[in-house]
């Protein structure tokens, strides 16, 4: 549950398809939609036990990897909350670094500019294993049927983003996400996987080793026991903790919460990066401006159309996003404006359409058209740079228990992400859990776990539950934002105690919500995430304190490790 300060944990450095029995009767069916987050539901009963060799937490990029591969001659199980397409892979629009072309660039090269970029946080070692690994993994993405950009040659088309010294990024037009995730779903249905689909992770199972999962049959209003002596969580970021984001509505923590729970260590969260550039809409619906588009040579500049990128840094808009986005808001403090603008005017009109066709239509739909207008953009959260921390080989602390994607601290993104090495990462760490889970035995299943417990409380009120979301996210955005202070940090903790707390007995006390669950992770970790930037008394990479305005080697290059209190 969420802790209060005087014991929310050790902040440390670290040294160098299935059977079933259970109630199943159900009295009512629920419907859940997840844009307006109405809490419907009143009454959830025990359901099924579900055992299966590989249980899976999460439908995108990493989840999907491993589950193919475990697929064959394994019984493996991915439960997902939405639509298994519902997922920040599917949104992807820029690509995968990776060294596809010897004679232009080099794994050293790539290397240095993630080292460069994660702020003297990113560990050696496992930055060089994600580099060197990185093009087999793109080729085996590719053997499962990812088609890629190609030059008239026939050759990959290689982008070029903020903080890389070459052109390396492999894409798919401007929706690489979604072309990923489309093979990778079709190689799935030619597999023996099975996906659960609007079903919703609340715990995990265990003691001293991970048994799986209670999951929420968001359905059938039943809470099923997903049994599994190896599991993957792959459950993607906490966008959704910060009021403007590029993230989908699905991006709630869920993972890093429950794996903190369940008394793993979780680290590195204050590492928020926010992009640059999402397209500026009050009112609408979020949207990302791909980085791609200024690797391509778009400029940012202000209502005027002067670039003012360069002041700030040597690397103007192709600076690293944090440094870019810390740009834009001094910019909007001078001039008082509420965006800046992205300017693409000087390239090719038609290969701006070819390679842009996605953001070109998004924003001709809104009558911009980006080959000879301005297109206004804002910062806003994008990606958590820290998560659960694994070893190289995806495992956590919890034996039994791996992460992978963006839920994860593997040690490749240090305090600011390299752009488009997520997906690498993703790709990387999938294949690297796999191939150590399948050399470990599978221990001999415990006498008993945890029973789900229905709770006869009447269901929260709805409002509630929306108000205390959206006042941890607007506080998250304000006090632990793209520019922070010690005194706002301090608000933030006090704020996000108490909001924690109170979710947390809303939880327990309360018949159970999709929403509410949601909401206890998100306050969970948007604790977590202000805890840990308090703590940190320096800036470096995605976190930058006012009043600390200084990278401070000696005192802070370390992670930020959190574990429960026992």
């Amino acid at each position: 549950m969420p802790l209060p300060v005087s014991t929310l944990a050790r902040i440390s450095a670290p040294p160098r398809p299935a059977t079933g029995s259970g109630a199943r009767a159900t009295l009512s069916k629920m419907r859940y939609y997840p844009a307006q987050r109405r809490p419907v539901l009143l009454i959830i009963f025990k359901g099924m036990d579900i055992q299966t060799d590989y249980l899976i937490v999460g439908s995108g990029l990493a989840g999907l990897f491993f589950a193919i591969e475990a697929a064959e001659g394994h019984s493996v199980a991915m439960v997902t909350k939405a639509e298994a397409a519902e997922s920040n892979t599917a949104y992807a629009q820029g690509g995968i670094a990776v060294v596809m072309d010897s004679a232009q660039d080099s794994f050293a090269q790539h290397v240095q500019d993630t080292l460069e970029s994660g702020a003297g946080l990113c560990h050696p070692e496992v930055v060089e294993l994600v580099v060197r690994e990185g093009p087999e993994a793109v080729a085996a993405l590719m053997d499962l049927g990812a088609r890629f950009s190609l030059e008239p040659s026939g050759e990959l088309s290689l982008g070029r983003e903020g903080g890389h010294s070459r052109a390396r990024v492999v894409h798919a037009a401007d929706a690489t996400g979604r072309e990923i995730s489309r093979a990778l779903l079709a190689a799935v249905a030619r597999g023996k996987l099975k996906i659960y689909e609007h079903h919703q992770a609340l715990e995990l199972l265990g003691e001293g080793r991970c048994w799986g999962a209670q999951v929420l049959d968001l359905a059938a209003a039943q809470v099923h026991r997903f049994i599994a002596p190896f599991t993957l969580l792959a459950t993607g970021g906490a966008g959704q903790a910060y009021l403007h984001t590029t993230n989908p509505a699905v991006t709630c923590g869920d993972g890093v919460a429950m794996a903190y729970r369940a008394g793993t260590a979780v680290g590195n969260l204050e590492f928020m990066q926010f992009h640059p550039t999402m397209f500026y809409q009050p009112g609408g619906s979020s949207f990302l401006i791909s980085e791609a588009l200024r690797g391509y040579g778009g400029v940012l500049v202000d209502r005027q159309g002067h670039p003012f990128a360069e002041r700030y840094h040597p690397r103007g808009s192709l600076a690293t996003r944090d440094v870019v986005a810390r740009a834009i808001v001094s910019q909007l403090r001078e001039s008082g404006d509420e965006c800046v603008f992205l300017d693409v005017r000087d390239q090719n009109p038609a290969e701006t359409r070819r390679r842009f066709p996605g953001i070109s239509a998004h924003c001709a739909g809104l009558g911009i058209d980006i080959t000879a207008d301005l297109i206004p953009v804002t910062p806003a959260a994008h990606y958590l740079c820290g998560g659960i921390k694994t070893d190289e080989w995806g495992q956590t602390e919890l034996p039994g228990l791996y992460a992978a994607g963006e839920a994860a601290l593997t040690g490749l993104h240090g305090a600011n992400r390299l752009a488009s090495n997520s997906l690498l990462e993703a790709l990387v760490f999938a294949r690297r859990a796999w191939n150590h889970a399948r050399q470990q035995a599978a221990p001999a299943r415990p006498a008993s776990l945890p029973q789900w417990r229905p709770l006869a409380g009447q269901a929260p009120l709805s409002g509630r539950v929306e108000s205390l979301r959206q006042q941890l996210r607007r506080c998250l955005w304000e006090e632990v934002g793209i520019v922070r202070t010690t005194v706002g940090l301090e608000r933030a903790c006090h704020t996000l105690d108490g909001l924690a707390e109170e979710s947390e007995g809303l939880y327990r006390h309360h018949s159970l919500d999709p929403a509410l669950v949601e909401l206890r992770n998100l306050a969970l970790v948007a604790q977590l995430i202000a805890h840990g930037a308090r703590r940190r008394q320096e800036s470096r990479g995605a976190h930058f304190n006012g009043d600390f305005p200084r990278r401070d080697d000696q005192n802070w290059q370390r992670d930020t490790l959190i574990r429960a209190a026992c």
